[in-house]
Order: structure tokens, then sequence, then C-alpha cells
């Protein structure tokens, strides 16, 4: 497990050292939560396209999804873990660098972040593939920029990432399954 969490650092610092003023803005924004109200609303929109007055479901089912992994992620991993995000690492915070001066809560495993992003990427992606034949890919990349932005900004370690994708993946296809009989099946026949 040492040696996992040695390389997990080693990655971490290589990624965060990948640094410049162009992408110190660049990756903050990326990282910042309301720049991606618009994208939101173009997926609320297309659900509401494609499934008209099933929609409410796949959005309230989408919110479910979103909520429980933010939740999950603090309640049921950061607040048990309690791994220090590397830049409150005293070990590594001198090497990291970090953007605005902004590092974020004490713990990081899992990131909240990714476990949204690849939450809403999972769903949209996998209720629209259908109709949008590359937006679960897209959607996918969306996540992962905005997953590896917080490592760029210092505040999470690549192992915060993954974990956060694997989860918000994971609890978002459950939802999406569960509902998918209900609506998606019947908003085809």
């Amino acid at each position: 497990m040492e040696r996992l969490l040695q390389f997990d650092t080693e990655v971490f610092l290589f990624l965060n050292g990948l640094h410049n003023s162009s992408f110190d803005f660049l990756m903050y924004w990326i990282s910042t939560t309301v720049v991606w109200i618009p994208l939101w609303l173009l997926f609320v929109y297309l659900l509401v396209i494609e499934y008209k007055k099933q929609a409410i479901w796949l959005i309230l089912a989408l919110l479910v999804a979103v909520s429980l992994a933010d939740s999950i992620s603090v309640n049921l991993f950061k607040n048990i873990f309690e791994r220090l995000r590397p830049c409150h690492n005293e070990e590594i915070s001198q090497l990291v660098h970090i953007v605005k001066d902004h590092c974020g809560g004490k713990y990081g495993f899992v990131s909240s972040h990714a476990a949204n992003a690849f939450a809403i990427a999972v769903f949209i992606g996998q209720t629209l593939k259908h109709r949008f034949k590359y937006i679960l890919l897209l959607s996918l990349l969306w996540a992962s920029l905005v997953s590896y932005s917080r490592i760029y900004l210092g505040v999470h370690f690549p192992a915060d990432i993954i974990g956060g994708a694997i989860l918000g993946s994971l609890i978002s296809w459950i939802i999406w399954r569960a509902i998918k009989q209900k609506v998606i099946n019947n908003n085809n026949s």
C-alpha cells in the first residue's frame, strides 16, 4: 500500500508540475462549478427534447445520482479515510503548485468534483447515446478534464480522482439502470 501511495504522489507531483500562467487561469476556470451551468442546461434541454414529459423522471434521477455521489464522496470516503489533500500534506506541500491560494477542505479521497462530473457524464451519456452517437465519449472527456483540473490545481491526488470517477460512474449507472426500464423503454414504444 505504501508503494502505491508513493507512486500516486510521484504521478501527482509530475502532473501538478506541468503548469504555467495560462493554464493556471484555464484550469481554475474549468474547475469552477458555476461555469458548467450552461452545459448542464443543455443536457436538460436534450433530455426534454428526447423524452418529453418523461424527462422529469430522468432529471430527478440525475439529481439523485449527483446528490448521492456528492454525499457519499464526503461522508463515506473523505470523512472515513481522512487522506490529506496534496496541498495540506506537510511532506509535499512546498512542492505543490496551487492556484489563487485555494486548497479546499482538509481531506481529498475521493474527489467530489470527479464523482459529480462522472455521475453526470455517465447518466447523460447512457441516456442519450442512442440519439447522439458521441455524447457518452464527449461527456466522459468533459468529466476527465474537470477531474484533471483538480490535480493541476494541487487539491487532489490521481487516486482521489480515480476513486471519485469510479464512485460517480457506479452510482449513476445503477440509477440509470433502475430508471431505464420505466422511462426509456416506455419512451421507445
